[in-house]
């Protein structure tokens, strides 16, 4: 069969078989890596490869057999030094190896945005020993938010509200880091009245917004999500400029064509920033059923090149996580058929992930609505349905 291109995929989660699809449907042919086997993009790729996103040596032994026309990374924890090498060796980074390296650690995109760009953000400090974080603490005032520098969907965050809280919140960032640095961002709570993700598209043709994104996050995971999320107009023009702002700078040596999920706080007109993936963005997910083009679909197509025509425009819609409560490597799903049964307003993605663990993300439940509110209902109405049926 002829390929449009060969994309090799770093990290094959969910996200990463839904990008998988996307691209399978305009002639890709995808690699789909992770640190373990069946990961649920590699079921739905043309090949895989099984090592560590860490491991250097690995890393640039996959991309020297396969020679994929773009490198996408879906995670952060990345040799990202090879990366760079890569890229100037001739291959592709999506966006770029400077957008891999710069928001593999919310340091360095924190610093970008802060220092370069002059973003409005939270007060923040670094620290790398729990005297440093009760210093940064005391900088910030409480409550403050504890969260490892690299970790992924909200791992390791702690908010905390006194001084009593904050070793506890420091083992818990330790036991959730990723990658080999202890180091922990330690920021001031922002009071907001809520927070968005912005789709932010970067191809061929300029820079194309999704609309706002609500969402409610639990230990720092996202749990649901809604698109259109209601905006006054300041503060979503204001999102957009920054967002558009902080995109452009991760050009670096590559295109810098993809999507970004741009994070905001959002408290009355003020606009602030919050953190970037260089990737679809879990919150997303609810584009799955509330744009023509998904995410993962916009993803594809600025990645390879294709044609991008303005604004996808969103029906009223949401998304409701289906976790896992225990470890388990037996099990099933119940409920689907009801779930399903709720009306035709109603889809179901189950991820194919091989092993539960307690609250890992195992599927999402998509609702259409008349209005947010109504989506949202039955959106957490199926996802209640759906009963994972362990066999060990």
């Amino acid at each position: 069969m002829a390929f449009t291109s060969t994309i090799m995929l770093l990290g094959s989660g969910e996200l990463g078989r839904e990008f998988t699809i996307s691209a399978k449907r305009l002639g890709a042919r995808v690699i789909a890596c992770d640190a373990y086997e069946s990961a649920p993009a590699m079921q739905v790729a043309d090949d895989c490869e099984v090592f560590s996103m860490l491991d250097g040596e690995a890393l640039r032994t996959a991309v020297e057999k396969h020679q994929p026309d773009h490198i996408v990374p879906e995670i952060e924890a990345i040799r990202t030094e090879v990366l760079a090498e890569l890229e100037e060796q001739g291959f592709n980074v999506i966006p770029s190896a400077r957008a891999a390296q710069l928001t593999m650690n919310r340091d360095a995109i924190r610093d970008l945005a802060a220092g370069e760009l002059k973003l409005v953000t939270s007060k923040y400090r670094y620290a790398t020993s729990f005297e440093e974080v009760e210093a940064a603490a005391d900088h910030t005032g409480f409550p403050c938010v504890i969260k490892p520098v690299m970790s992924s969907s909200g791992k390791g965050q702690s908010k905390v509200e006194d001084v009593a809280g904050l070793q506890e919140a420091w083992d818990y960032a330790c036991a959730n880091m990723r990658g080999d640095r202890a180091r922990v961002i330690v920021e001031q709570f922002i009071d907001f009245d809520y927070e968005i993700t912005l789709l932010t598209v970067r191809h061929a043709g300029g820079i194309t917004f999704c609309e706002p994104i609500g969402h409610r996050q639990e230990r720092g995971d996202y749990q649901e999500s809604w698109q259109p999320a209601a905006m006054a107009d300041k503060a979503l023009t204001d999102a957009q400029a920054m967002a558009a702002k902080v995109v452009e700078a991760l050009e670096g040596e590559g295109r810098g064509y993809g999507l970004f999920g741009v994070e905001f706080f959002v408290r009355g007109d003020e606009v602030i920033f919050s953190e970037l993936s260089p990737r679809p963005h879990d919150t997303g997910m609810v584009t799955l059923i509330s744009q023509g083009l998904s995410e993962f679909d916009l993803h594809a197509r600025a990645v390879l090149g294709l044609p991008i025509f303005g604004e996808e425009p969103a029906v009223p819609a949401a998304s409701a996580v289906i976790l896992a409560d225990r470890d388990s490597e037996d099990f099933g799903f119940e409920g689907v058929a009801d779930a399903l049964g709720l009306g035709p307003d109603v889809d179901i993605r189950l991820f194919g992930k091989p092993v539960t663990r307690p609250y890992r993300r195992m599927g999402v439940a998509l609702a259409v609505g008349e209005d947010t509110d109504d989506a949202r209902a039955l959106a957490a109405e199926a996802a209640r349905k759906i009963r994972i049926d362990y066999r060990d």
